[in-house]
């Protein structure tokens, strides 16, 4: 699985200095960036060992529970094509505030939901509130850095945004037997009102009217925002992130089912195991923003990209030859922690890719992410054993890989 490309544009520009970007992204707002990208996951992943328990208050089924996660990953989805363009015409933090406000009275409704359906519509409008955090964010960033600082940035939000999906499931296993699915949701609630005062607090304006005016007249006449998206280099590369991404949701939808069901292991030991992983996951976040300093960025994410590549083929070979499905842990583990050196970088590279409208491009990432990752949670949960779940981590690899390559021939304008 070769991922390597010609170097683009993105690694030669004139660069800020790697150890302060651009002196605008100071660590509070760093630190409000990161908590804006693991809230929605953490919403998303953090209430997964409850679901037994979910099952049994509600009345429900299995797929009654999955569908609370799917309602929220749809709404993550839409949210972001509504508020990143949003942003581009009306600037960030007002669409940001507003945004988090609803995201909070929507998981006060989630918390004292009685019955399924009551549940799924809380979760669908705190999926459609909460994405404000996720796409604007990126934005944040990229209003303020550009190149390799960009991302350097977006890896550092990675490490604790990228590794929340992972350890959801960790915290959530050790707090589900106390606190229940309600007051892991409550927690969730928690967090959502930490992230308005946060916002509150630090986040100014990256996006003002006089800079909003003059990027509409620098482009009278030209081709739209959307329509600036429409290059190979985009294309590629968003579609590369989505995979990616693919691959991480995969393994955390099918976790409860692989880890407890088929592996024997308690909630507790599954939230270890979880966090060995977003361990994993958070020291390669870590390296890959120390490493995009000094090399080349799409160098990285293709050595990121093949060993995930690997270690999803070793992951199929391993459930066709029936060994115990304990060893499956290994490659799990391989490939979940090398998603440090894609995740941060592949956005940084599509996000490079569009002349304007980073709103808009951020939507767009964010929402093609997200409908994969509910298109897997429901794939992941198709066929007995654990070679589905290889065989669909494995598909996903390959097509973020093949994205890559195809984004690498491409050019930063359309």
């Amino acid at each position: 699985m070769t991922t390597d490309v010609a170097p683009t544009p993105l690694d030669h520009a004139p660069e800020p200095d790697p150890q302060a970007p651009s002196g605008a992204l100071s660590r509070p707002l760093l630190l409000t960036l990161a908590l804006l990208a693991a809230v929605a996951p953490l919403a998303t992943d953090l209430y997964l060992p409850a679901f037994p328990s979910m099952v049994s208050d509600l009345g429900t089924t299995d797929t009654g529970a999955q569908l609370t996660l799917t309602m929220f990953l749809v709404g993550m989805a839409a949210g972001q094509l509504v508020f990143g363009p949003v942003s581009d015409r009306f600037g960030r933090r007002g669409p940001l505030l507003v945004g988090v406000v609803v995201c909070i009275l929507a998981g006060v409704v989630a918390v004292s939901a009685t019955s399924l359906w009551l549940l799924a519509a809380a979760r669908l409008v705190q999926g459609l509130a909460g994405s404000a955090g996720l796409v604007l964010g990126r934005a944040v960033v990229t209003d303020l850095t550009s190149g390799r600082a960009a991302a350097r940035g977006l890896s550092l939000m990675m490490i604790v945004g990228g590794v929340a999906p992972v350890i959801g499931p960790a915290v959530g296993g050790v707090l589900a037997g106390p606190l229940g699915w309600r007051g892991l949701l409550s927690v969730v609630l928690g967090l959502t009102v930490l992230m308005l005062v946060t916002v509150v607090a630090f986040v100014p304006e990256t996006f003002p009217a006089d800079r909003r005016a003059a990027e509409h007249a620098a482009h009278v006449g030209r081709p739209s925002a959307w329509a600036g998206l429409a290059n190979r280099a985009f294309v590629g590369y968003t579609v590369a992130f989505t995979f990616a991404f693919g691959v991480l949701m995969t393994y955390i939808s099918a976790s409860p089912f692989l880890y407890q069901d088929q592996m024997g292991l308690s909630e507790t030991v599954y939230g270890l195991v979880f966090g060995l992983n977003a361990l994993g996951l958070m020291v390669v976040s870590a390296v890959s923003a120390k490493l995009v300093t000094v090399h080349p960025i799409h160098r990285l994410a293709g050595v990121g990209l093949t060993l995930v590549g690997l270690a999803c083929v070793a992951l199929v070979v391993l459930a066709l030859a029936g060994v115990p499905v304990g060893w499956l842990a290994v490659p799990i583990f391989v490939a979940v922690s090398s998603l440090g050196l894609l995740l941060g970088n592949l956005a940084a590279l599509a996000m490079a890719a569009v002349p304007r409208g980073r709103g808009t491009a951020s939507a767009v990432l964010g929402a093609a992410q997200f409908t994969l990752g509910g298109v897997v949670s429901v794939l992941s949960g198709i066929g007995d054993g654990p070679l589905p779940v290889a065989l669909l981590m494995l598909a996903s690899a390959v097509v973020c890989s093949a994205s890559f390559l195809l984004a690498g021939r491409g050019r930063f304008a359309s």
